[in-house]
């Protein structure tokens, strides 16, 4: 028996989401619940990895099987596809697993043709519908399925308007619809040197195919990388029954929220336009009226969406966002999901529902993604400048946030502007689907058209980016690079600021201030707190990082790079001074200097933790980063050492290195060089001992790290470098402490090696930045000029450097600390590289049991958030 590619709405449910698609579950869902939902079916995700592996192309058998559903569904509507007496049209819609908005397409009203929109017109006795549904299938078709210029249609309808002397799209009437039918199909013939397919058979196949290969459009394959979905998902594709939102004055369309997405109030939130089709709301060509007016215009409609809003929530446990249209009076959904929110909805909504006794806790903790807590940790507008700034214009609040940058028109724009280093605020007409990676690099965007739930909106808030939207007082002239507004010119490059909580617009820069934590925030994560077992460190290489960090929730330090600390004025000259010292003498001199400054930082990050713990790297970079490269400042600082130039640029050049990441750094300089490692013991455990002396309430116990270690016997011989200096200060200094020595697991060789380095180790934190360059063999700095290439021809779907690569590094982390805790069983593990502030590579931490993560100040809560749904999820 072949496999099954195809499902009825009413053969599925909920629980078949990865077959399905979210789309097609829900569908699903809602069928078997007794809503309205129009007839359809669905064609599964296993049927677009089906298409993608026979070549780009639907096989005899899905079909077969597509055909053999389309005469149920004709069947299930009463109506014939292609029949020109009563026909049945569809809609073709994607669905993947996750949400996606606006990342892949839809084509709507597919089935008409001339003879068809005849038989439309008899049977409504509404000529302009027909045409206008007609005129619809024609532009979306052309533009989805074979690619032609949306734009240029647009273009189409304004010179229509212009000749009728117009301005609004509603005032078109029948023969005007006709005129651009006849326009629309003339300009895709010019284009294509072929006629508009008239066969709805062809129509289907071609649809279905575009929405497949949507799968893997541009905009599709970045909203997949930066949300971490795989490309091996695939998405389905919905085959449903049209109903009609744009019939008439007893007809809309809308997009509405359980709860406001834009601050978590639990009241309905959204949008809806009185005979129009959907993609008119959520594409803002027209400005919609608020879903509270539903229930003057449509009384009936309006009680019966609200019944069933309450049922949804409490079906699903989470706020849902929900797309419904009216046909003569009859209300009919088309969709729901699970909606996006901005981080500060997520967690009101969440904290509400738990108090409304509607989830438990940990189905709360679940319902917020860890990333959106970013959101709430950067700056906001400092109220002393907002205050004195006034507004040059006020919009929808899309998005909430502070967004302050240069004036930008093109998504193009913003990459290259923001790739300078810029902070760039997006103006545009309205956003679409292309404009995705524009968007995420833009402090902010500012759009001219669309409401609260246009795809500007929607995809700001889901990016926890400000965004404001609808904004109709500015006149655009994007061609000339810039807007008006109130009759004051704003061009590119001019900066201005964004309100997204407020809507309010700024033709000026206005300084931002950190966010502040308190509320639901505090309340959110004390939950997560209970829940996971993975403690959260921080990197951080000053006082100031390590308090930021404690503030966020941080248990500890995971990581200080003392190297670091070197790089400002009187230090580097000091380190200079060691590199191109000749003799030990000499160098045990220059280290001399860097010893107070180096115990002072070390002080103040002892004093910033209060007595937890804190894991101190030893000099790890190769010793050419601290000397100048220019002419010029050789000549300066051989001066400065008594020295020659000529002598100078000779060590400059001796110490240079063909491959770095894998030369005289890490242990190796210790090796060399005992002396550095000296100094380094000799600043870190006075600094402990100093702190301990002032603060007896609190246990510094210092964990000082090896880096770079790849044999069992390099690290005993720093080892003991570093054990004789700590023991001897400790000593003399008449006080007990305690430390530990460990290192960074970095190299292959080391993880493979564990069970042996863990008879001198006493804890292992692994390096996963280094240790995913070593086991790959390229390195973080050069891999982004072909690692484009590898996403785009699928060899890679994710940065390797982003998201931990759990198959091939992962394994060697597994590897290595099952075999430290055979040899060591109270051995502490942690990870402290970037992957440790990353959801996926969190919960593979959590997975292999290690004690701790250790990321970013600002990626704290988000670490502990992640380790707490890993244990959830562990749990379940």
């Amino acid at each position: 028996m072949s496999e099954k590619f195809v499902y009825l709405f009413a053969e599925g449910n909920e629980t078949m989401r990865e077959l399905l698609g979210g789309k097609g579950a829900n569908l699903a869902e809602m069928s078997r619940l007794g809503m309205p939902v129009p007839y359809g079916f669905t064609i599964t995700t296993e049927a677009c990895n089906q298409y993608y592996a026979d070549g780009e192309c639907i096989n005899a058998d899905i079909r077969t099987q597509i055909e053999e559903y389309l005469a149920k569904l004709e069947e299930q509507a009463e109506k014939k596809f292609g029949d020109v007496n009563d026909p049945l049209l569809v809609s073709v819609r994607s669905g993947a697993r996750a949400s996606m908005p606006g990342m892949m397409d839809t084509i709507l009203n597919l089935g008409m043709n001339d003879e068809v929109v005849a038989g439309v017109e008899k049977l409504t006795g509404n000529a302009r519908f027909a045409y206008d549904s007609y005129r619809r299938f024609i532009q979306m078709y052309a533009d989805v399925v074979m690619g032609l210029s949306k734009a240029r249609f647009e273009e189409i309808i304004d010179e229509v308007k212009k000749e009728k002397g117009i301005s609004d799209d509603l005032d078109l009437d029948a023969e005007d619809m006709k005129t651009l039918v006849q326009r629309f199909k003339a300009f895709y013939e010019e284009e294509l040197k072929e006629p508009f397919p008239s066969d709805p058979r062809v129509q289907l196949f071609g649809a279905i195919e575009a929405v497949f290969r949507s799968w893997n459009n541009p905009r599709a394959i970045y909203y997949r990388k930066m949300n971490d979905i795989p490309g091996s998902w695939g998405t389905a594709v919905n085959v449903q029954m049209m109903v009609f939102g744009n019939m008439g004055n007893d007809c809309g369309t809308g997009v509405a929220f359980t709860r406001n997405p834009a601050t978590g109030e639990n009241k309905l939130y959204g949008e809806f336009l009185m005979n129009a089709q959907g993609e008119d709301v959520v594409a803002g060509i027209r400005t919609p009226q608020h879903i509270d007016q539903l229930k003057e215009v449509a009384p009936q409609a309006y009680h019966k969406f609200v019944e069933i809003c309450g049922i949804l929530e409490d079906h699903y446990r989470n706020m849902q966002d929900m797309e419904f249209t009216i046909e003569k009076g009859k209300l009919f959904m088309l969709q729901t999901r699970n909606g996006k929110r901005t981080a500060a909805a997520a967690l009101q909504i969440a904290c509400d529902m738990v108090d409304e006794g509607k989830v438990t806790v940990d189905e709360a903790l679940m319902m917020v993604e860890p990333k959106q807590l970013d959101a709430l940790l950067h700056p906001m507008f400092d109220a002393a400048e907002l205050k004195a700034a006034v507004p040059i214009a006020s919009a929808l609040p899309a998005s909430p946030g502070a967004a302050c940058g240069q004036i930008v028109f093109t998504a193009e724009e913003a990459i290259e502007e923001a790739g300078k280093g810029k902070k760039v605020v997006l103006v545009r007409l309205e956003t679409s689907p292309e404009d995705i990676e524009g968007m995420h690099v833009a402090q902010g965007i500012l759009t001219v058209r669309g409401g609260m739930t246009s795809h500007a909106a929607v995809v700001a808030r889901g990016m926890g980016a400000c965004c404001v939207s609808g904004c109709g007082d500015i006149d655009m002239h994007e061609e000339e690079g810039y807007f008006t507004v109130n009759g004051k010119d704003y061009h590119r490059g001019e900066w201005i600021s964004l309100d997204g909580s407020t809507g309010h617009i700024y033709g000026q820069a206005i300084k931002t201030v950190p966010a502040a934590i308190s509320g639901n925030f505090e309340r959110f994560m004390k939950w997560a707190d209970e829940r996971r077992q993975l403690k959260i460190r921080t990197n951080a290489d000053t006082p100031r990082d390590a308090a930021q960090a404690v503030r966020f929730g941080a248990e500890g330090i995971g990581l200080v790079r003392t190297e670091h600390m070197f790089f400002d004025g009187d230090r580097i000259k000091a380190v200079r001074e060691m590199i191109v010292s000749k003799t030990v003498e000499q160098r045990k001199r220059a280290l001399e200097k860097l010893l107070p400054m180096q115990r002072g930082d070390f002080e103040g990050i002892y004093e910033a933790m209060e007595g937890m713990p804190v894991t101190i790297r030893y000099l790890d970079p190769p010793l050419h980063e601290f000397l100048p490269t220019n002419d010029a400042d050789i000549v300066d600082l051989a001066e400065e050492m008594g020295m020659a130039a000529d002598e100078l640029r000779s060590i400059v050049v001796s110490l240079h290195e063909f491959n770095p990441m894998m030369g005289h750094r890490g242990c190796r300089l210790a090796v060399s060089y005992p002396e550095i490692a000296e100094m380094q013991t000799t600043a870190v455990i006075e600094a402990a001992i100093n702190v301990q002396k002032r603060h007896p309430e609190w246990t510094i116990e210092p964990e000082i790290m090896i880096p770079l270690v790849g044999d069992q016997a390099e690290l005993r011989f720093v080892k003991k470098i570093v054990t004789e200096t700590a023991d001897r200060i400790i000593a003399d200094s008449g006080r007990s402490m305690t430390y530990k020595v460990g290192t960074m697991i970095e190299i292959p060789r080391a993880a493979l090696l564990a069970d042996e380095i863990a008879q001198e180790a006493e804890f292992f934190s692994f390096g996963t930045n280094d240790l995913t360059q070593m086991t790959f063999g390229f390195s973080r700095d050069d891999a982004g000029g072909f690692l484009s290439d590898y996403y785009e021809k699928k060899i890679f779907e994710s940065d390797p450097f982003a998201h931990l690569d759990q198959k091939g590094v992962g394994k060697l982390i597994e590897m290595a600390a099952a075999a430290g805790r055979k040899t060591r069983p109270d051995i502490k593990l942690g990870i402290c590289g970037e992957h440790g502030g990353d959801p996926a590579s969190i919960e593979f931490c959590h997975r292999v049991g290690l004690n701790y993560v250790s990321c970013s100040p600002f990626r704290v809560p988000i670490a502990r958030l992640a380790a707490a749904q890993a244990a959830i999820k562990n749990k379940q």
